[in-house]
């Protein structure tokens, strides 16, 4: 497989791991989305995020200081 951004391809997990103290958008299966300081993700995809804020329907619902977010109910994560 070609790289045609000049970087390694990286499996999600070196991904992730690259990304831990960076700001995040973690959108759900709900269509909820936090953004926050990514602090750690474990193998089940359960992920800790600092400085956290709800956007429910692109409207920002709540601020959190710390939230953690189950695995099995994260659509994707995005390093912003």
């Amino acid at each position: 497989m070609e790289n045609h951004n000049g970087t390694d391809p990286k499996d999600p997990a070196s991904f992730l791991s690259s990304i831990i103290g960076v700001p995040v958008t973690v959108k759900l299966n709900s269509g909820i989305v936090y953004r926050g300081e990514l602090q750690s993700v474990d193998g089940y995809m359960n992920i800790a995020l600092e400085k956290c804020t709800e956007y429910v329907n692109g409207q920002q619902r709540r601020n959190y200081g710390d939230a953690f977010v189950r695995g099995n109910n994260v659509l994707y994560i995005s390093s912003e």
